[in-house]
């Protein structure tokens, strides 16, 4: 009698804030994985449009990883917690989120020298300011997009501050300095293998 094969069940994504269904963020290696794509802004036909403070659609414990680029800025600081606390609820108990936002503190040169509107790089939509990295990209904002507004900002220290708080066991905290970001791989429980860890931050990037 031939032995069947045992089928995995596909790894669960969650993309917090997605934005375009095209959206070239992703790392590579979530290839492969069963994408939930949740975002606020219908236009972007997401799985989910809600808040990501409040994703009571999705159970407890039933995602593998949470992608969140660019998106907690969005929200009011009071908010923050509240986001970290439903990316925690939605988490396997070996699950992991990899959050990446602007860092403030890598933008005060242009601020102290009075430089708020000047370029500090190009994206695919256009130039980037220090005005754009504290309160979200002016021209998506001027074409009606209001979602874009940013409402907090984070630097390194407040940055670990909530994801302690919101009793991640284990984060590695990095600083892309060529794209102005702080990027976190907090993990649902500590882990024991540190070269499984090191593999896995290469591979998301960091």
């Amino acid at each position: 009698m031939a032995r069947q094969k045992t089928v995995r069940p596909r790894r669960v994504l969650l993309n917090a804030g997605a934005g375009p269904p095209d959206d070239s963020r992703l790392p590579p290696f979530f290839r492969g994985w069963r994408q939930i794509r949740v975002d606020i802004d219908p236009d972007l036909k997401p799985d989910l449009v809600a808040n990501i403070i409040d994703l009571r659609a999705i159970p407890d414990g039933t995602v593998d990883a949470i992608w969140s680029a660019h998106c907690l800025e969005h929200l009011f600081a009071h908010q923050v917690p509240m986001a970290l606390a439903e990316f925690r609820r939605v988490l396997r108990d070996r699950g992991f989120a990899c959050i990446i936002v602007p860092d403030l503190q890598a933008i005060g040169h242009w601020i102290a020298n009075d430089q708020l509107e000047e370029t500090i790089y190009h994206s695919a939509a256009g130039p980037v300011t220090a005005h754009d990295m504290l309160w979200g990209f002016g021209l998506a904002i001027a074409a009606g997009k209001v979602a874009m507004a940013h409402h907090c900002g984070f630097t390194p220290a407040w940055f670990l501050h909530h994801l302690k708080a919101a009793g991640f066991p284990e984060i590695v905290l990095r600083r892309r300095r060529s794209k102005l970001e702080l990027a976190a791989l907090a993990l649902q429980r500590p882990s024991a293998d540190s070269e499984h860890r090191a593999k896995l931050l290469t591979a998301l990037g960091l």
